[in-house]
């Protein structure tokens, strides 16, 4: 590698270094005070560089905005695309709920601030849900369907069992505080954790058992 390729290769890992910690840094005071409650000069100190270095890369704060919810629908989605058709429905399913339990518990605020652009409306994220995102849950939907023709699950409405399969697995960081006032425990708690996924797979997967 010449120095021309080194010195590309260092710009671009500093350029990605710099977009997440904005991102990330986005992504708190967003998940906290929404788009309209978030200032890009707050984002700007909490990212540790000035405004004018944070416009270079997002040159509007709704820009920014979309940024986020479109990098945390990345990791929401991945466990969705993950299903495929030779999978055991029943071991995919389970597997999914694991997946899904862990962005809770890894990512609570990505959540949070989904859960908040929702409320509102998906005024910025409605292209996204009507676009790609209902296409991939139509695809899934479409998958589950054959699942179901091949008597591998019982008969239910794929697309009320994937809105099941969020609402559930979500709620453990849309509503961590709850969960931490009645239970005294968190998703970071590993046993706890385990216990909330076995209760989960285990209600799930055998309502959807082929009877």
């Amino acid at each position: 590698m010449n120095a021309v390729e080194k010195n590309s290769g260092r710009r671009r890992r500093t350029t990605a270094e710099k977009r997440s910690a904005i991102t990330d840094a986005a992504l708190m005071l967003f998940s906290q005070f929404g788009l309209h409650g978030t200032r890009l000069e707050q984002v700007a100190v909490a990212a540790g560089i000035s405004k004018t270095n944070l416009l270079y890369y997002f040159p509007s704060k709704k820009q920014l905005y979309l940024a986020v919810l479109q990098d945390l629908l990345a990791v929401w989605l991945a466990p969705l695309r993950a299903l495929q058709a030779d999978q055991q429905p029943l071991e995919a399913i389970r597997q999914y709920i694991r997946l899904k339990l862990e962005v809770s518990r890894d990512h609570p605020r990505a959540s949070r601030l989904f859960c908040l652009e929702m409320l509102q409306g998906a005024p910025v994220l409605k292209e996204e849900l009507t676009g790609p995102v209902r296409a991939l849950v139509d695809e899934k939907a479409a998958l589950i369907r054959l699942w179901i023709e091949r008597q591998q699950l019982t008969a239910i409405d794929p697309w009320h069992l994937i809105f099941m399969l969020w609402s559930v697995t979500q709620h453990y960081a849309d509503f961590a505080t709850q969960v931490e006032a009645i239970t005294g425990k968190t998703l970071q708690d590993a046993v706890f954790f385990e216990q909330t996924l076995d209760s989960i797979q285990q209600v799930i997967t055998e309502g959807l058992r082929p009877r």
